[in-house]
């Protein structure tokens, strides 16, 4: 109905091979905020496409201490229009945020290589869902509980971990439950 279906592989254990395999395969930006907010790991992440195709959608998962207190976690998607990895991990029922999306002033943004990229917010209970788009393809920011959007009250720095130069080590911690089993 919605297109082509790109095989979801399972979450991946948080490991620096695994996030190799993910970020060498990929068609999408492998998005990371960079530099961490403060206390922040990385707690997985899951691609949706498969080894002909390669990754057409991407999910990082993070886990760290909410600014309006106790533990928060956050995904962050990239894909390509029409995938719906975002979407699905968000518990929406489509491909993309649906009707009405964009209609009026986005409500945060994300820096990518010095140049913002707004955000709007998607309706969703529980959780604090933001959507955008960067360089064609979606951008989306799933936090728990809700009030993690408060991360957001400042743009968030992206940087897409394809990028070659200069290497970083991201710091990891247990795998998310948020992310596909």
């Amino acid at each position: 109905m919605h297109g082509e279906i790109h095989p979801l592989a399972p979450a991946r254990t948080p490991t620096t091979g695994g996030l190799r395999a993910l970020v060498s395969q990929a068609k999408v930006p492998v998005w990371v905020p960079w530099p961490l907010p403060g206390g922040w790991l990385v707690s997985g992440f899951a691609g949706a496409g498969d080894e002909r195709t390669g990754a057409r959608g991407s999910a990082l998962a993070l886990s760290g201490p909410n600014p309006l207190g106790g533990p928060a976690e956050m995904l962050v998607v990239a894909e390509e229009p029409g995938v719906g990895l975002g979407a699905g991990l968000a518990g929406l029922p489509g491909p993309d945020p649906g009707d009405g999306f964009a209609a009026r002033a986005p409500h945060a943004s994300v820096t990518v290589a010095h140049h913002e990229a707004p955000l709007w917010l998607v309706e969703s209970d529980g959780k604090a869902v933001f959507a955008g788009e960067v360089a064609g393809g979606w951008v989306w920011l799933v936090l728990w509980p809700d009030t993690a959007g408060a991360l957001l009250v400042e743009p968030l720095p992206l940087r897409d971990l394809r990028d070659p130069a200069p290497t970083i080590d991201v710091p990891l911690g247990a795998l998310s439950p948020h992310l596909p089993a």
